[in-house]
């Protein structure tokens, strides 16, 4: 087997790997994502999405797409919220708070602090038992078999269940608030998707 073939082979592995993980979510649907819902639902600050390394890029992404659909939202990296930007976390915002592992020192400290200060807290995670979730209000579990790299190790499964999860809320949320294709119109008023809603 050539080099190029083993490198395919491992694509193509990587690929089927997220898609039964995906599948599998998919199943247990509803039992994860209601309790989050139902808070997100009932909230009249905003969302704050947190997290570090990849689960923090990824957080951003979310936090980007629930903006721009209608649900106030922001990203404030962990790390940061230390050493004083949890100032931006006002009465009434809730927080979701991801880790991987759920044991991340950073986004564990922040999450019991906005517990203390009144806030929902929900955590994405793939450990319900972890520290993280034993703090949370409600858990979206992203558990899963393996990471899609050959090692094991990078962040693969668990961004794209992570980024599933993003969309997967923010999809339900706009059903809920009856967003509209004008409304996301508003918030684009530039660019490709702004030409094509603002018509």
């Amino acid at each position: 087997m050539s080099d190029l073939t083993k490198a395919i082979a491992a694509a193509n592995s990587a690929i089927n790997t997220e898609i039964a993980a995906l599948t599998n979510f998919a199943k247990t649907l509803e039992s994860n994502l209601k309790p989050a819902l139902e808070i997100l639902i009932e909230t009249k600050g905003h969302v704050v999405i947190t997290g570090l390394g990849k689960s923090g890029l990824v957080g951003a992404k979310i936090a980007a797409t629930l903006a721009s659909t209608g649900t106030p939202s922001f990203f404030m990296h962990a790390g940061d919220a230390l050493h004083g930007d949890s100032g931006a976390l006002t009465p009434g915002d809730v927080l979701i708070a991801i880790s991987n592992s759920g044991e991340t020192a950073e986004v564990s400290a922040i999450a019991n602090m906005a517990k203390s200060w009144g806030n929902k807290v929900i955590a994405i995670t793939k450990n319900p038992e972890s520290t993280l979730a034993k703090s949370a209000d409600a858990v979206i579990s992203i558990a899963f078999e393996k990471e899609a790299d050959p090692l094991n190790l990078a962040p693969t499964t668990s961004t794209t269940l992570t980024i599933a999860v993003g969309d997967a809320l923010a999809s339900a949320l706009m059903e809920h608030r009856g967003f509209s294709a004008k409304d996301f119109g508003k918030n684009h008023p530039g660019g490709t998707l702004g030409k094509a809603t603002n018509k």
